[in-house]
């Protein structure tokens, strides 16, 4: 009988034993915890010829699903920074050498698509001539933005490139695209690397002329198209690692906007000059002279690796470090 009682005492308490720690293995093992869905999300995208292509998602016109999808427009780098670093957005439009340079920064960002590539032009005004990179010897070169911008790397590598020192030989000046455009047409300018439309804007009516492409000069240093991979959509990594749905539905949404501002032009025009006020006629000569279209991240990866590579070998002071693969969409 004592055996017995024993018997059933040690069972039990085995039971016992063996629930509660059933119970702390469960209460200690951690549950996977699932982001609260987001329904709304902002898109910063610069003042400029990017105005355009996002007309289709600024005018309603494309079906964003259940996602609503605000626009912010920035006019500086800084303030993209500014904007992103104070959580302000997830999603931006940026020049690929700023995402990259971003990135090594320590904000991490993951390269969604590259949608402009093609927009640099070096203007000259009359009198001034572009033989060769040494017609800039003593003359200054106004920028849009400043320092570490694309067409600032590119102006640099060009200088490097052909035995001319930055500021010593040829002296780097920035300024608002709208300002130089000013500065330009009133004569005080000679010499202005732009993007459309403010080349359009610069040189209308005869006051000056287009004396050298970047892109066929990138094609040139690269052995590639005539093409860069210029700008694209860029979101904060963290944020498409909690929401990778919502994150596929803002890229598909820019690109279906491209798409219609690209067929509806008239329209994208309209829509566009309520931010960027300028006359239709010019920016349809513009676009003449800009290539804007949707690629992939994943599909683009090599040109966009390659690109950075290039810049960061002319000019290594606008861009010290390559970003690795998790900078691109998979």
């Amino acid at each position: 009988m004592k055996r017995f009682v024993y018997t059933l005492l040690l069972a039990g308490l085995l039971m016992v034993s063996g629930c509660a720690e059933k119970s702390q293995q469960k209460a200690t093992t951690p549950t996977p915890s699932k982001a609260p869905a987001v329904t709304e999300v902002t898109v910063l995208n610069p003042i400029g010829p990017l105005v355009f292509p996002v007309a289709g998602l600024a005018g309603n016109k494309v079906d964003t699903g259940d996602l609503k999808i605000n626009l912010q427009y920035w006019k500086t780098g800084d303030e993209a920074i500014g904007l992103l670093s104070a959580k302000k957005a997830d999603f931006a439009v940026l020049p690929v050498v700023t995402g990259a340079n971003i990135h090594a920064s320590g904000m991490k960002l993951t390269l969604l698509g590259v949608h402009e590539w093609k927009v640099f032009y070096l203007i000259a005004a009359p009198g001034n001539k572009f033989d060769s990179w040494q017609d800039l010897k003593g003359k200054q070169v106004y920028i849009p933005v400043g320092k570490g911008s694309t067409i600032d790397l590119l102006l640099n590598a060009g200088l490097e490139k052909n035995g001319l020192k930055r500021d010593i030989d040829t002296k780097i000046v920035a300024a608002e695209p709208q300002e130089i455009v000013t500065l330009f047409k009133s004569g005080k300018v000679q010499y202005a690397a732009l993007p459309e439309p403010f080349v359009t804007l610069a040189a209308q009516g005869g006051q000056g002329q287009i004396v050298l492409d970047f892109q066929k000069y990138w094609a040139e240093l690269s052995g590639g198209p005539e093409r860069m991979p210029i700008a694209g959509l860029f979101v904060k990594s963290d944020f498409m690692k909690k929401h990778p749905a919502e994150t596929a539905q803002v890229a598909n949404s820019l690109k279906t906007s491209i798409e219609w501002s690209k067929a509806n032009t008239d329209q994208a025009l309209t829509i566009s000059a309520k931010t960027l006020p300028i006359p239709a006629p010019v920016m349809k000569t513009a676009l003449t002279r800009l290539d804007i279209y949707w690629v992939d991240s994943k599909a683009c990866q090599s040109e966009v690796n390659n690109f950075l590579a290039q810049m960061q070998k002319l000019y290594p002071e606008g861009l010290k470090k390559l970003p690795g693969a998790e900078f691109y969409s998979k």
